[in-house]
């Protein structure tokens, strides 16, 4: 073997050995949250489907964290077992497959929404009749992406958001959970996208204004005269007494009352003619 193909040899174990190491220090970057995602990275799926596995992904792990992590931080219990967001984000990636999934965006929420709870809890909690801590745990964890998208992702409609929430209850909550999930984030929406809900309320306004305008004024005398032509449309139908019957030869024979009544005068007029006859 010559120098020069040893040389290339080692050249090539030497790019590999850096490209593994350089593979390695991304992933570990990227479970330890210090990525930038962005929902509109190529290298991710980015469909609807994709964005909303990345929600179903991300209500899990929250309501891992809010059971485990949180409870433990709230009660000064943190040191006893400790369950950070990004090793939840990591856990689950390693044992899911996560292919269809919209990574960058289910690591921005298992990132920000932990960083971002006092603030969102807050919001959240203007709008209930109880205090957060005594909500459901799913129901917490629904709350907080949907506060969350409300806040922060003023490109996804509201109405989105607020449906796609409802798609997470029907899937992880319970029956009537949705009326507070709903009622919550609809008032959040007028607080948070005031702009937003107004337009889409005018939109509506003009839309069944459209549709009222449409529709023409009933005229009364209009009315009564439609009515009037209807029914003596139907006095006009033909009845079962004055229909055409067919008759032996299967020649059409329409007779009225009155042909009737002659016919049977003109045949008493003849057996009487008959019977006098036969006397002469």
């Amino acid at each position: 073997m010559t120098d020069q193909l040893k040389r290339a040899i080692s050249a090539a174990k030497t790019a590999q050995a850096n490209d593994g190491q350089a593979e390695a220090t991304r992933i570990a970057s990227s479970s330890a949250g210090d990525q930038t995602f962005d929902m509109s990275e190529s290298s991710y799926k980015t469909s609807h489907t994709a964005i909303r596995k990345a929600r179903r992904f991300a209500m899990q792990g929250l309501y891992e964290w809010l059971v485990t992590d949180r409870r433990f931080d709230v009660d000064g219990k943190l040191g006893w077992k400790a369950n950070a967001p990004h090793d939840i984000a990591a856990r689950t990636r390693a044992t899911n497959a996560m292919h269809t999934v919209h990574i960058g965006y289910y690591h921005e929420m298992m990132r920000d929404i932990p960083e971002q709870i006092e603030a969102l809890d807050a919001l959240i909690s203007q709008h209930l009749d109880r205090e957060v801590d005594k909500l459901d745990t799913v129901e917490h964890a629904i709350l907080l992406i949907g506060a969350y998208e409300l806040q922060n992702r003023v490109e996804i409609p509201y109405k989105v958001v607020l449906d796609e929430s409802m798609k997470l209850n029907n899937h992880f909550g319970a029956t009537d959970a949705h009326k507070l999930i709903n009622a919550v984030l609809d008032k959040m929406a007028g607080e948070l996208r005031a702009l937003e809900v107004q337009a889409d309320t005018n939109a509506n306004l003009r839309t069944s204004q459209k549709a009222a305008a449409k529709q023409p004024e009933e005229n009364p005398v209009d009315s009564i005269e439609t009515a009037a032509e209807t029914e003596s449309t139907i006095v006009d139908e033909p009845t079962a007494s004055n229909k055409p019957r067919i008759s032996a030869n299967k020649a059409n024979v329409k007779r009225s009352s009155a042909s009737k009544a002659s016919a049977n005068i003109s045949d008493f007029k003849a057996s009487k003619k008959n019977a006098n006859d036969t006397k002469d």
